[in-house]
């Protein structure tokens, strides 16, 4: 008999493991359990998220509850009777009543090597730490946020122009090739779930707003981090003459040092750069407020530097 299985999931990266469940024979999927349709667009008519319509399109039951603190959400979720869950960024902490449904327990997949970057935004924590590495985990859920046993884990090299929402898919199509095969395994008691060392953990908050805003004062290798690491939400923006303007991509030159006060604008012989608490940050795509992205050097022609001019500053300044 298939494993019955109930899936968590709601943005378009985990779409990846739920096809691939739904294409092998060893599994059923019972049901789907997404975040609600939320208002979106400028119209903010209700939108499916992207697993719900995936699950629609492929014929599978879905369930939109406000929130798994419902206790009719929850006897729903009973009544699928799955042997097992798998979770794959539904966007909820999963109460101690939801966790008792199934026998097996719920299955994660984590885009990071814990116990390293646990939380919400591991991807854009090791992008912004300048990691050589990371990986994917499969963990068993418990109680605690991402501190469950570990039934499997890969590492792989981050590349240094890696960016949070390509390499986010590339994990996730690594977890559900993962996921099929050691779900299987775990079943079948082949596998020992693996405790984690709680002494080397790490952790990352839900991003904001706020994260996204560039201190100039920082070295310039922390701040190219941050186009890639808050790629594509937040972003990493400062200001022009009072308007927001979005760093998209940039490279730092190392070889060169300036004495102006960081947020400055240069001309150089690569391009337009901008100086930091530490080295120079080459502009090489920008947005300004209201546009497309554009090559810098086409946001320079149509600017008039008066010399001494600093990104970050209020319009009256």
């Amino acid at each position: 008999m298939p494993l019955r299985v109930i899936f968590l999931g709601s943005p378009a990266f985990a779409i990846l493991p739920l096809e691939r469940l739904v294409a092998d024979p060893r599994y059923q999927v019972a049901g789907v359990v997404t975040q609600p349709d939320r208002p979106a667009g400028r119209g903010k008519m209700p939108v499916a998220t992207p697993v719900k319509q995936t699950a629609l399109r492929l014929g599978l039951s879905v369930l939109t509850p406000e929130t798994l603190r419902d206790p009719a959400a929850v006897a729903a979720l009973a009544e699928l009777r799955p042997d097992v869950g798998v979770v794959a960024a539904y966007g909820e902490i999963l109460r101690r009543d939801v966790l008792a449904i199934p026998p097996l327990g719920y299955v994660n997949i984590h885009p990071s090597l814990l116990p390293l970057y646990r939380g919400p935004s591991p991807v854009a924590g090791a992008i912004l730490n300048g990691d050589a590495e990371t990986g994917v985990t499969i963990m068993l859920i418990d109680a605690k946020m991402d501190a469950g046993p570990i039934l499997a884990q890969r590492a792989v090299p981050l590349p240094p122009d890696a960016r949070t929402g390509s390499l986010t898919h590339e994990l996730f199509a690594i977890g559900a090739d993962m996921l099929v095969e050691t779900l299987d395994a775990y079943a079948a008691g082949a596998i020992t779930p693996q405790p984690q060392d709680h002494t080397r953990a790490t952790f990352t908050k839900l991003l904001s707003r706020e994260d996204g805003i560039i201190d100039w004062s920082q070295p310039a290798a922390v701040i190219e981090r941050m186009t890639r690491a808050y790629d594509p939400w937040p972003g990493a923006f400062t200001t022009w003459r009072g308007a927001p303007l979005k760093i998209i991509a940039a490279r730092v030159i190392t070889d060169r040092r300036s004495d102006a006060p960081p947020g400055t604008l240069l001309d150089t012989a690569e391009g337009l750069a901008v100086t930091t608490g530490e080295g120079l940050l080459l502009l090489e795509t920008v947005q300004p407020a209201g546009k497309r992205p554009i090559p810098a050097a086409d946001w320079r022609r149509g600017l008039r530097l008066t010399g001494g001019e600093r990104l970050g500053e209020s319009s009256e300044q």
